[in-house]
């Protein structure tokens, strides 16, 4: 399994070896002790979602508010998206940089996404399904929602028409939005957790 640093602190890109025979393959999906080695901390599953997307459907950015937090380990297990991590905690060194990481359901990629990090994707496929296994139950009350089309921001997503999105995310605040409504985390009360 190689992990590697993404662009944004504290986030990861984190590669499975494939083990393949005529029988087809076998990856390891997630190892908490290599992944607890890289990070410096222990990730605990506390709840697993599936969401599944038409071709071109964009979701995103989504956050949780600190408190109480939420790290995710992003999988596409079937189909294929463009998944983009943003930097969104106030005073971090990379604010506002991102992430772009390619998967799908045969690469055995994943993605490590850090508390105040936002996340969101693109599918590229029909049908395409993704895992994410996160380390807070879900709080009603505690999401945080950036709108994934924001010019400060100039995300590649790469659409070619426009995608689907939920009225929710279509109306999500913009970054300096947030910000000024003070709903996003500071890097100074999380930057100690991180390795990088």
């Amino acid at each position: 399994m190689l992990i590697e640093p993404a662009a944004v602190p504290g986030a990861y890109v984190i590669t499975s070896h494939r083990h393949t025979d005529r029988r087809g393959d076998f990856f390891e999906g997630m190892r908490a002790d290599a992944l607890e080695e890289a990070l410096g901390h222990p990730f605990v599953p506390r709840q697993i979602n599936y969401s599944t997307s038409r071709g071109n459907t964009l979701r995103g950015l989504h956050g949780v508010a600190v408190p109480p937090g939420q790290a995710k380990y992003v999988s596409c297990v079937r189909g294929a998206l463009r998944d983009i991590v943003v930097d969104l905690r106030v005073g971090s060194p990379s604010f506002g940089r991102h992430q772009v990481t390619e998967l799908d359901a045969g690469s055995g990629r994943s993605v490590y996404v850090p508390e105040g990090v936002g996340h969101g994707f693109l599918t590229l496929t029909d049908d395409t399904c993704i895992c994410y296994v996160l380390s807070s139950t879900y709080v009603p009350g505690t999401q945080i929602d950036i709108d994934p089309l924001d010019g400060q921001l100039a995300l590649p997503w790469g659409f070619t028409r426009p995608p689907l999105m939920s009225d929710k995310d279509a109306r999500a605040p913009s970054l300096a939005e947030a910000v000024s409504a003070g709903l996003l985390a500071r890097w100074d009360a999380q930057a100690p957790h991180y390795s990088t």
